[in-house]
């Protein structure tokens, strides 16, 4: 009686060992299910040719790839990286300059939505270098556009600064022309004139590493054309039922604007800007586990 009272003991032991690391295996494979299942889901970021879109573009990736996503960038000007968004064909984009960008919010806000503020307080306008002591405002330009061979220096064709260039030449009654062309183009051309001590204008904004590098200076906007930026994460409004995780951790998002600017300067210093990413994503990693929700 004895032996056989031992005997179911030490079974429903063994039957409570086997069921607990029945359960954990259970467990921890239904979290590689669906970490499978994710895999099935691409999330594409729309990646503009400002170097202010790298840093939040490969951090957010990165995270989302450690999530299970399979994750994917779209190289497009930022008229290009709204209409992808509206079509679906971009998910994403972690570089939306509000109020610049809010027409593009307005024309398309039935398939987009405005997800999450990844920094406050960005610096945006009119630049020039501080040699230049008489030239502190936009109005100071009136009569000496002709110093500036009539010229003043700006990103891509298509952009809202383009237009809001154009509207702020008009209003402020300036013989300027704008000069359209990529922000490195731009900014090389600056270098030349400045190199020489020659008078330039030209289009600047925060978070970049162009007010580390040069000695220069925003100019004071009277009309108030180019009010601090907010800079925002936008997502397809249908990212939110087909990665619902994915869209709380953007939905979390935020990034400090000098940690922007640290990884900027580390890339155009020819350090990988995934392993910049990667670095910072090791570096904040309570901030990591906030956002994820984990």
């Amino acid at each position: 009686m004895k032996k056989g009272l031992l005997g179911f003991i030490i079974a429903m032991l063994l039957l409570s060992v086997v069921g607990c690391s029945s359960s954990s295996t259970s467990g921890q494979e239904k979290k590689k299910d669906a970490k499978e299942d994710k895999k099935s889901i691409t999330i594409t970021f729309g990646l503009t040719p400002w170097s202010s879109t790298v840093p939040p573009t490969k951090v957010a990736s990165l995270i989302l790839k450690d999530m299970g996503y399979t994750v994917k960038e779209m190289n497009a000007d930022a008229g290009s990286v709204y209409t992808g968004l509206s079509r679906g064909d971009i998910d994403v984009f972690m570089d939306s300059w509000i109020p610049a960008h809010t027409p593009y919010l307005d024309k398309y806000k039935d398939s987009i939505e405005d997800t999450a503020v990844s920094y406050k307080d960005a610096a945006t306008g009119w630049v020039v270098p501080k040699y230049l002591k008489d030239i502190n405002s936009i109005a100071d330009l009136k009569g000496k556009e002709s110093e500036f061979k009539n010229e003043m220096y700006s990103i891509e064709v298509g952009t809202s600064a383009q237009k809001t260039i154009d509207e702020m030449i008009k209003a402020y009654g300036l013989n300027l022309k704008q000069v359209n062309s990529s922000e490195a183009a731009m900014l090389a051309e600056a270098m030349r004139k400045m190199a020489k001590n020659e008078p330039v204008i030209f289009f600047g904004w925060r978070p970049h590493t162009m007010f580390n590098k040069f000695d220069i200076k925003v100019l004071k906007d009277d009309k108030n054309f180019v009010p601090a930026s907010d800079v925002h994460v936008i997502t397809n409004k249908k990212l939110k039922e087909t990665a619902p995780d994915a869209y709380k951790f953007l939905s979390n998002w935020s990034i400090p604007i000098d940690d922007v600017e640290e990884m900027i300067a580390k890339i155009e210093n020819k350090e990988d800007a995934e392993k910049v990413a990667q670095e910072w994503i090791k570096n904040n990693q309570d901030k990591v586990k906030e956002m994820t929700g984990k």
